[in-house]
């Protein structure tokens, strides 16, 4: 049978028999049919289920009959604001706006608006006041409680309060949407649906909530910005599905946010049967005039094996979002839909990727996560890798080689990226090995993100001894086999915890190292993550102490600076930063030296005439 994509119009249903669906997903995102987009997937499992499900991307929010052309859906609407943070779609670092929006069609800026779950939950409530509005994604996911939003420099409420939505899905959603749909065909009430794994709600009475644990409310933290590091010190103890406890926070007076516990991990069966789902992995052809969406094409030809990320690093939330403990899709999944891509009319032998959020994770960290979770006290990597710790490739690398051996595949590469210490700490070696004889495409990305250690420890992030050692092995390695491969690693600059001081070690760094990055990272507080905490409070919520911050953009602006020094339009903001930093020293015309002088002055910064007005 012909895959087909999910309904987007009128026609479409009316070819299938339909004369109402059971739910309308509205996107932030255009539809692609892919593995990779969640309307995609939660589309797919509902329909594996038995449900209709009709697909809403990027309508125009100020026009209510765009809404209403699909109809009114049976059991509800659930909305998504994208595969991104819509704000992080729209803007920079630096808060200006962004030229092109890669899940939009041909790029185009404007397809959704600014907090965009929102704003499409409050339009389906305004025009079915009725009706289950039920919103997941990482958008919603990641604003469920009280949290600063970095565009609008400003504490917002839970998304719940900003949206009207009746229901919010917490993290990947697929378990919970099924229990939620299950629920609703059965003609369960709203508040039925406040026992389910996974989800949040928005409610005024505590009555039928036990066993909970209280966050510090809006107005606490409103009132001391420390109190933001304390909230999300207690969900960070909270995150586990075994034995985090559900979650209490006033947003507004007599209003409150109530999290039940996440959900379970998934089994590898489970996983296996949502990637085996008959999805299209083609952007709707409604966009072929626009020129498709360039978001399918980083990802088109790759694979996702598995799911969860335990090196919870600071500045990322895929943690809180995806869980700490590792899921994985069997071999036999993963080779089927290698085989689907080989019969692909525009593949070309290249499978991109085999990973998620970190690569070279395929199982849990160690034994006792299957049953009691990820512990809460310490970190599996952070600052070292914990003596549990079951640093083993032996899974990837032979499914690498399987991949590797089926007719019609000509590379596999690995670009999702792959934690380096992780990696040096399997005491077999052969992964490295497979690694640089097979599975770069001549650059390999790494992401040390500092050298300095007062930084590392705020990033959560090994020490710059353990990166220098993975390069002196990737070299050894490469020279071995006789192959001309490099490392990219990437830094992110005014990170919390890095003064100009860390910022000019970095340079220093990089200059020794002979790396000129032609693109750098400033450091963006997105909602949700550890280090968005301590860019708002100041204050470290893994140890709840006091840590420096750079929030001025001048400031941010040098450090982003120093990371490229050699460019001649940085030189003024370079000279600035160093005489900040009070490292005169290395401005000159030396071999050490990051910036030349100003013409007229000396590399310690005194001009040729007012030495000259000196000496009369």
């Amino acid at each position: 049978m012909t895959q087909r994509f999910l309904p987007v119009c009128r026609e479409d249903m009316e070819e299938r028999g339909w004369e109402q669906a059971d739910f309308l997903f509205v996107s932030g995102d255009a539809y692609v049919d892919h593995p990779s987009f969640a309307p995609a997937v939660i589309g797919r499992v509902l329909e594996a289920a038995g449900y209709k499900v009709a697909i809403l991307p990027q309508p125009d929010w100020q026009d209510p009959s765009v809404w209403t052309a699909l109809g009114r859906p049976r059991l509800g609407v659930l909305v998504c604001g994208g595969n991104l943070d819509s704000m992080l779609c729209h803007y920079t670092a630096a808060r200006n706006p962004r030229t092109a929006d890669k899940y939009s069609p041909g790029g185009a800026m404007g397809c959704r608006p600014d907090h965009a779950t929102a704003v499409y939950a409050r339009m389906v409530k305004r025009l079915w006041p009725d009706l289950p509005v039920i919103i997941g994604g990482i958008e919603a996911s990641l604003r469920r409680f009280v949290h600063y939003d970095y565009w609008e420099d400003k504490l917002l409420s839970s998304i719940l309060a900003a949206s009207g939505a009746d229901l919010l899905v917490c993290g990947m959603g697929e378990t919970a949407v099924r229990e939620i749909a299950d629920y609703l065909a059965g003609g369960a009430s709203g508040e039925d649906l406040h026992y389910i794994r996974g989800t949040a709600f928005l409610t005024d009475s505590l009555q039928n909530v036990e066993d909970y644990v209280t966050l510090p409310s809006l107005e606490e933290i409103r009132r001391d910005k420390t109190m933001l590091a304390r909230a999300y010190h207690v969900q960070n103890e909270n995150f586990d599905p075994h034995y985090g406890k559900t979650l209490v926070q006033e947003n507004g007076k007599g209003r409150y946010v109530v999290q039940n516990p996440a959900v379970l991990p998934l089994t590898e069966a489970e996983m296996d049967a949502i990637y085996d789902l008959p999805y299209t992995r083609q952007w709707h052809p409604m966009y072929d005039k626009d020129g498709g969406i360039a978001a399918l094409e980083e990802v088109k030809f790759s694979i996702v094996s598995s799911r969860g990320c335990f090196g919870s690093c600071s500045f990322c939330a895929i943690h809180a979002h995806q869980g700490r403990i590792i899921q994985a899709r069997s071999h036999a999944s993963i080779l089927r839909e290698a085989r689907l891509m080989t019969q692909m009319p525009d593949f070309k032998g290249y499978i991109n990727d085999v990973g998620g959020p970190t690569a070279n994770f395929r199982h849990p960290a160690c034994q006792k996560q299957l049953t009691q979770g990820a512990c809460s006290f310490r970190q599996c990597l952070f600052p070292a890798p914990c003596p549990n710790l079951d640093a083993d490739h032996s899974d990837y690398v032979s499914l690498l080689r399987e991949l590797r051996a089926l007719p019609g595949v000509k590379k596999v590469f690995i670009r999702s990226g792959i934690r380096y210490d992780y990696l040096l700490a399997d005491s077999r070696h052969d992964f490295l090995d497979e690694l640089c004889r097979y599975h770069v495409s001549g650059q390999l990305k790494v992401a040390p993100e500092h050298i300095s250690p007062a930084v590392l420890q705020r990033m959560g992030k090994p020490g710059k001894d353990v990166y220098l050692r993975f390069v002196r092995e990737f070299n050894r390695k490469n020279r071995e086999i006789g192959k001309e491969q490099y490392l990219v690693p990437y830094f992110i600059s005014s990170h919390p915890g890095c003064t100009l001081r860390n910022a000019v070690e970095l340079a220093e760094f990089l200059r020794d190292a002979g790396r000129r990055p032609e693109q750098v990272q400033d450091f963006i507080p997105t909602p949700g993550s550890a280090s968005t905490a301590m860019y708002y409070s100041g204050i470290d919520p893994y140890t709840m102490e006091p840590v420096f911050v750079t929030r001025n953009p001048h400031e941010k602006a040098m450090q982003r600076a120093l990371m490229q020094y050699t460019n001649p339009r940085n030189q003024a903001l370079v000279l600035e930063a160093l005489r900040k930093a009070g490292r005169e020293d290395l401005i000159g015309t030396g071999p050490r030296c990051l910036v030349a002088p100003e013409k007229g002055r000396t590399g310690r910064g005194r001009t040729e005439a007012r030495r000259s007005r000196g000496k009369r």
